[in-house]
C-alpha cells in the first residue's frame, strides 16, 4: 500500500489527488509498523501525519480558494508571490512529510524504516519497499510544491486572480505548520536523544502496558542495540530525501519546459500509463466487483426477484383482495329478503354445529 500509492502520486496533477494518494501511502507506513511490532512508532507516525497532512490539505484548500476552484497544478505556477503564507506553510508540510531533518515526519518515518529493517518481524525487503516509497513521497511532494508555487505563471491572468486566503484559514495554517515543524520532538529516536535522558521519547513506551505480552512474543533483538547501523540507515534515508528534493527542484522549478520528465514519459510510456491508470486498480475493481454487482442487480435481482417475486406477491395480494371484495360486494345487495335468507342460513349452520 505504501509503495503503490506513492508511485501513483508521482504522476497526478490534481492537487487534492496527490495528497489523497499520499495519505493512503502513509497509512501503509503505519500498518507496516504494526506488522513488525513497532506499535508505538505506528501511533507516533499517525500523530505527526495528522499535523502535516492536515496542514497540506488545508493549504491545498487555500490554493483552490485563491485560484477560484482550479485544482490542476499544471494550470498554476508562480503562486508564491500571491499567497506567501500558504506557500511558506505548505513548504513546512512538504519538508515534514518528506522526512527532512528535523521536521516531524523525519522522526516518525525514520523510526518505522529502522524497525522495519531491524525487527524480528521485519526484513530487508520490507525496508527497501518503504525506503522507495519514502523517496517517491519526497519527490511528488516537492513536485507539487514547485508546480504550484514556483516557476512561471501558467494560469490565465485575465480570468484568474490569485489571492491569499483570509486570516481564518491562514492562522490555522500557521498553527499546523508549527506542529508539523516541532511535533517530532515529542518522541526523539533513542540514538539521537539517549544523551539527553534514558527515555527521550515520550511515546517510546507509551503502549507497553497494552502490548507487553505481544512485545515478549515478537521480540526485537536489534532494536536500538547497534546505534552505528541506525545512524547509517538514518543517513541513507535522509540522503534519499534530499536527492528527491533536488531532482524535483531541477525538473520542475529550473526547467520551465519539464524536458526531463517529458523525455522519461516518452521513453517509458507503458510505465507512465501504469501509474497514470493507478496500476489499473480501478478497472480491476469495477470488473471484479462493481460490474458483476450491477449485472446481477439488473438481470436477476430486478427482473426476476423484484419484478416477478416481490411485485408478484404484492400484486397477487392486491388481486386476491379485489376478488374477495367482489364476492363480498355481491352479498351486500341492499335487498331485505336476501339479508333475511342469509340470517336463516347462518342460524341453521349454528344449530347444526351445536347439535354435533
Amino acid at each position: 500500500t505504501a509503495l503503490i500509492a506513492a508511485s501513483i502520486g508521482l504522476v497526478q496533477n490534481d492537487i487534492k489527488k496527490v495528497l489523497a494518494y499520499s495519505t493512503v501511502s502513509q497509512l501503509g507506513f503505519m500498518f507496516t509498523a504494526l506488522g513488525v511490532g513497532a506499535f508505538s512508532a505506528g501511533l507516533f507516525h499517525t500523530m505527526t501525519h495528522a499535523f502535516f497532512k492536515a496542514l497540506l490539505f488545508l493549504a491545498a484548500g487555500s490554493v483552490i480558494h485563491g485560484m477560484h476552484h482550479e485544482q490542476d497544478i499544471k494550470k498554476m505556477g508562480g503562486l508564491k508571490k500571491y499567497m506567501p503564507i500558504t506557500y511558506k506553510t505548505f513548504y513546512v508540510g512538504a519538508l515534514a512529510i518528506a522526512g527532512i531533518p528535523f521536521f516531524s515526519g523525519f522522526f516518525s518515518k525514520d523510526e518505522i524504516l529502522w524497525q522495519a529493517f531491524s525487527s524480528d518481524q521485519g526484513s530487508i525487503v520490507v525496508y527497501i519497499m518503504l525506503a522507495v516509497a519514502a523517496v517517491f513521497t519526497a519527490f511528488y511532494m516537492f513536485r507539487l510544491l514547485y508546480l504550484t508555487f514556483r516557476g512561471k505563471e501558467r494560469f490565465d491572468a485575465s480570468h484568474v486572480h490569485p489571492h491569499e486566503s483570509p486570516s481564518s484559514m491562514t492562522s490555522v495554517l500557521i498553527i499546523l505548520a508549527i506542529l508539523s515543524a516541532v511535533g517530532g520532538f515529542l518522541n526523539i529516536p533513542y540514538p539521537l536523544g539517549y544523551f539527553i535522558s534514558d527515555h527521550p521519547g515520550l511515546m517510546s513506551n507509551f503502549l507497553e502496558p497494552i502490548f507487553k505480552d505481544a512485545n515478549v512474543i515478537l521480540g526485537k533483538s536489534l532494536i536500538h542495540e547497534i546505534h552505528a547501523i541506525e545512524y547509517v540507515m538514518m543517513s541513507i534515508a535522509t540522503g534519499l530525501a534530499f536527492l528527491s528534493w533536488y531532482l524535483a527542484k531541477k525538473w520542475y522549478n529550473t526547467d520551465e519546459n519539464w524536458s526531463t520528465p517529458r523525455d522519461l514519459v516518452q521513453k517509458y510510456p507503458k510505465l507512465y500509463n501504469l501509474l497514470w491508470e493507478k496500476w489499473y486498480l480501478d478497472q480491476g475493481y469495477y470488473k471484479g466487483f462493481v460490474d458483476p454487482v450491477l449485472v446481477t442487480s439488473k438481470t436477476f435481482l430486478w427482473k426476476i426477484v423484484d419484478v416477478n417475486i416481490v411485485d408478484g406477491i404484492v400484486n397477487g395480494l392486491a388481486k386476491l383482495v379485489e376478488f374477495f371484495g367482489k364476492v363480498i360486494r355481491g352479498l351486500q345487495s341492499g335487498i331485505t329478503q336476501s339479508y333475511a335468507g342469509l340470517m336463516i342460513v347462518g342460524i341453521i349452520v349454528i344449530l347444526v354445529i351445536m347439535a354435533m
